[in-house]
């Protein structure tokens, strides 16, 4: 997912960098719509998922401190290693959104400025 991410973030920057007249905004903002509500889906699924493992770590750490067991040590263990990397999996997926929300903007601003340019010229 991080590679699909990243790769579509470099496309979208790539087009609005060099985007010209001939550009299909219509079409662009429609696939990108399209992308974002992926991506939000994703989003939310992994914000209930990290926090359901931060509530279950955060239980079995309060257990632990009441009575220590090696097995709820190595619980803890296994759910922190768990636990870390969907925290960074979800800080990537929101950021990424919040960066397509900006990008989305542009497109609606590049799209407004050519249709300007397309109804001057005629």
């Amino acid at each position: 997912m991080k590679k699909r991410i990243t790769e579509y973030l470099r496309r979208i920057d790539l087009l609005l960098d060099t985007a010209g007249p001939d550009t299909d905004w219509e079409r662009e903002k429609s696939e990108h719509l399209t992308q974002i509500s992926f991506f939000m889906h994703e989003r939310l699924i992994h914000l209930i998922v990290t926090a359901l493992f931060a509530v279950l770590t955060f239980m079995v750490l309060i257990q632990l401190l009441n009575a220590f067991t090696p097995v709820l040590a190595i619980l803890f263990a296994a759910l922190m290693a768990l636990l870390v990397p969907y925290i960074m999996h979800y800080y990537l997926l929101e950021n990424s959104v919040q960066k397509m929300y900006e990008q989305y903007d542009k497109m609606v601003e590049y799209y407004e400025s050519w249709k300007i340019r397309d109804q001057k010229k005629n």
